[in-house]
């Protein structure tokens, strides 16, 4: 297995994931009542396919056998750019979507390295992969002098079992999408 960056033609796996960690609840939330999940699947794929979104392939990184194949990928960014990258999913929400994004809460600080979406395709599932990835996010936080960090449900107990695992704690509580997560960091 190698872990390298995303080729913007990997948009639609990149989107797959990020819907995959948001959760289909909330992307069908998202999305309603003018719109499906499709769309909003869509927006996500535009989205990975710019060079200056938060979604960007440009912080994509992708878990890939011998034969370069995606086995899964993780979306991390520097917390300090989150208000500039955002920025294209405002700008995307409100005209794909008819959404009014402003107002919404910080996922993560600017003193973070944010690990936002992670996700291994299910015929991939049970390799390690998850942790090789994660650990990949936390590599890059160390290079910029910062701590990884990442939200999760309270409720998604093999994501928290991992989490745990390699060494990340709860440090407090952050909203999401009207929904309370963990927020967690590398120690």
């Amino acid at each position: 297995m190698k872990i390298r960056q995303a080729y913007p033609h990997e948009a639609p796996l990149i989107a797959q994931v990020v819907t995959m960690a948001i959760g289909h609840e909330i992307i069908a939330e998202f999305a309603a009542p003018d719109h499906t999940a499709d769309d909003a699947q869509r927006m996500f794929e535009a989205l990975a396919s710019m060079p200056d979104s938060q979604y960007s392939y440009l912080n994509t990184f992708v878990a890939a056998d011998d034969d370069d194949t995606p086995m899964g990928l993780i979306v991390a960014y520097d917390g300090a750019q989150l208000h500039k990258l955002r920025e294209r999913f405002m700008a995307m929400a409100a005209t794909m979507l008819g959404k009014d994004m402003r107002g919404m809460a910080d996922e993560t600080t600017p003193d973070e390295f944010y690990l936002d979406s992670l996700g291994v395709f299910e015929q991939y599932r049970g390799r390690g992969i998850a942790s090789a990835l994660l650990m990949h996010g936390v590599k890059l936080a160390n290079a910029l002098g910062k701590p990884a960090a990442l939200l999760v449900e309270p409720t998604n107990e093999n994501a928290y079992r991992l989490y745990r695992k390699l060494g990340f704690v709860k440090i407090g509580e952050t909203p999401f999408a009207d929904t309370m997560m963990d927020h967690l960091r590398f120690v």
